[in-house]
């Protein structure tokens, strides 16, 4: 639905975080006179009464009632079509957009690729941009890495290419994709989602109702593997052996060796594998991305993604708070392999199985292990009837000051004190930035110094 279609309808946006405020934003300059209703916390409606704007009508209280009276209701990402009283709305007739499904039905400014997956998708799509803008191209870098696409609307000049990162949340928004890449498939964010099925279904929307002229897929996931692509959807396989791979430390495309990534600003086996998806990307755009690759000598990683704060008396300190699930907790581990490491993990308990991860701790142990947030407990029953040596350590501890103390002291003054907590930050913290900013400053790091994302925006 374009934005111009919502003239003259009843209107309402549903949440007022960054995606909200975009969405005002792009209403307000395209249809100035436009009632519309938000509804939000008590905190933001302060801000949206400073505005004095007669056509604005503020909600701080929400219901299924409150919800039918309108046509259209921009969602917030974060609140689930499937729960109440999201869906009671619905079965009234309520219609539910996104403000990132507002951008996509606006008519294409340039080529647009988007990516997603359970892991990675941040990571790869910032390299995919970056080079892009190696090849000279102004690419835009947007999406859910950290920049509503409404904010971009009307930027002028028009991007020649759009690298857009999409949440499970947005996939289904998606329409006129050139480019879709799918990364890998692991259980998360099923309390929004319902269950494991639906989610997959919601993630492979980008490509199942999107219709993509190209999409990348990962062979070696097995989801996508059996994944039934549209016909008029043309597959690149990356992760194999006819496509861009990785064999040890290097980078093939096809039997021809393109790349030594043993160097590269990307530690660990899965960003190498994310890079290969990148050079998918560009190779599917029409580039040479043979002769793009030695660009990514010069990307620079993403914020609490592996993130090495610096070291202070032989402990380097890793902000991995994007770590969101058990596999993300066992790929940073593979990354510190030969390194005594005492890793911090616990967060939101959304129920998911822990037992991956203490099948990688019997097979490879680590120094230490603590645990800590609201399934700290639970993880800490999964892994205190392993057997790890004497020298083992597993310990739980309450707040992330508490669990810093507890990791340094099992490391003495050798070693890698990781934050790969496998879970989500909230409730206890605003979002993953806010958990990571909070280890920095435990830690001993200035906090400032570590959130910015390279490159977002027009470039």
């Amino acid at each position: 639905m374009r934005i111009s279609e919502l003239e003259g309808k009843k209107v309402a946006i549903w949440g007022y975080g960054r995606e909200g405020r975009s969405a005002l934003a792009a209403l307000r300059w395209r249809l100035p006179s436009q009632p519309i209703t938000v509804f939000c916390s008590h905190d933001e409606a302060e801000p949206l009464r400073e505005m004095q704007d007669p056509a604005l009508r503020i909600e701080t209280s929400v219901n299924a009632e409150l919800l039918a009276a309108h046509e259209i209701v921009i969602k917030s990402p974060g609140i689930s079509p499937y729960t109440s009283p999201a869906a009671d709305a619905a079965l009234a007739g309520v219609r539910y957009v996104g403000a990132s499904g507002l951008w996509f039905a606006e008519p294409p400014t340039g080529k647009r690729i988007a990516v997603t997956g359970t892991k990675g998708k941040s990571t790869t799509t910032a390299m995919i941009a970056h080079l892009l803008r190696a090849a000279g191209k102004r690419t835009a870098l947007a999406g859910n890495i950290g920049l509503p696409l409404l904010e971009l609307l009307d930027v002028q000049p028009p991007p020649e290419a759009w690298a857009i990162e999409l949440s499970s949340y947005q996939t289904g928004e998606a329409e006129n994709v050139d480019v879709a890449v799918v990364l890998n498939l692991f259980p998360e964010h099923l309390d929004w989602h319902g269950n494991e099925t639906r989610y997959y279904q919601d993630k492979l929307a980008l490509v199942t109702r999107g219709a993509p002229r190209i999409a990348v897929l990962n062979a070696a996931d097995a989801h996508l593997a059996e994944l039934d692509v549209p016909p008029v959807t043309r597959v690149l396989w990356f992760n194999h052996a006819d496509g861009w791979h990785l064999r040890d430390s290097t980078i093939y495309r096809g039997e021809r060796a393109v790349l030594d990534a043993k160097h590269l600003p990307l530690p660990g086996r899965h960003n190498r594998l994310n890079l290969c998806a990148a050079l998918a990307a560009i190779e599917a755009m029409g580039l040479d991305a043979a002769k793009l690759a030695p660009a990514a000598a010069t990307f620079r990683p993403l914020p609490h993604r592996l993130q090495s704060l610096g070291t202070r008396q032989g402990i380097e300190s890793v902000n991995d708070s994007i770590s969101t699930t058990p596999h993300a907790s066992i790929a940073a581990l593979d990354c510190y392999r030969g390194r005594r490491v005492a890793i911090l993990v616990g967060g939101y308990d959304r129920g998911l199985d822990w037992g991956i991860f203490a099948e990688r701790l019997a097979a490879e142990p680590v120094t230490a292990v603590i645990t800590m947030g609201q399934n700290g407990p639970r993880v800490y029953e999964k892994l205190k009837p392993l057997s790890l040596g004497e020298r083992f350590i597993l310990a739980e501890a309450g707040e992330m000051e508490e669990a810093v103390k507890l990791g340094l002291q099992a490391l003495g003054q050798n070693g890698v004190l990781l934050l790969s907590p496998g879970a989500p930050s909230f409730p206890r913290y605003k979002d993953y930035v806010d958990r990571g900013r909070h280890f920095a400053r435990a830690a001993g790091f200035d906090p400032d110094q570590i959130s910015a994302i390279p490159g977002l925006g027009v470039a």
